[in-house]
């Protein structure tokens, strides 16, 4: 992982400068009609899922003005899916516009600004949804244990 997602957590300060990343993105995306500029949000979240180093927040790294410890740490597992979400979300909004199916690239990338502005508000939907699938995949498990 990168320098500022060690296993002790990415923190939240970090965490919501990329969120915002990828809602002015969307935005500026939708409102110029430049649908290139998917790509910037997209780019670094696959960089970080592949490589383990997100540029936007390695580059806000030194807005971190305490210790680390300081600040309330988000889960890098949970952050890992939610960057997939958004990654695909990205993905599929930018191809759709590419290839012409206009409604199609509005609905991905208004899901994942929506998403990405309701977790910079307080709640995570990627968490609510990745919580539902574990307790999912567990209650399946403890089933197939009591047969």
């Amino acid at each position: 992982m990168n320098k500022v997602s060690s296993a002790q957590g990415i923190p939240r300060r970090l965490v919501k400068i990329n969120q915002a990343f990828i809602v002015i993105s969307v935005l500026v995306a939708l409102f110029t009609g430049i649908h290139w500029i998917l790509a910037l949000p997209l780019a670094a979240g696959l960089s970080g899922l592949l490589f383990g180093y997100n540029p936007v927040i390695r580059l806000a790294s030194p807005l971190l003005t305490k210790e680390r410890s300081a600040y309330v740490l988000e889960d890098p597992q949970q952050q890992q899916f939610n960057q997939k979400i958004a990654v695909f979300c990205l993905a599929a909004g930018l191809i759709s516009f590419l290839a012409g199916w206009t409604i199609a690239g509005y609905i991905f990338t208004i899901m994942v600004a929506v998403a990405a502005t309701v977790a910079i508000l307080g709640f995570c939907i990627g968490c609510f949804i990745h919580y539902q699938w574990r307790m999912y995949s567990y209650r399946r498990k403890q089933a197939t244990l009591h047969k």
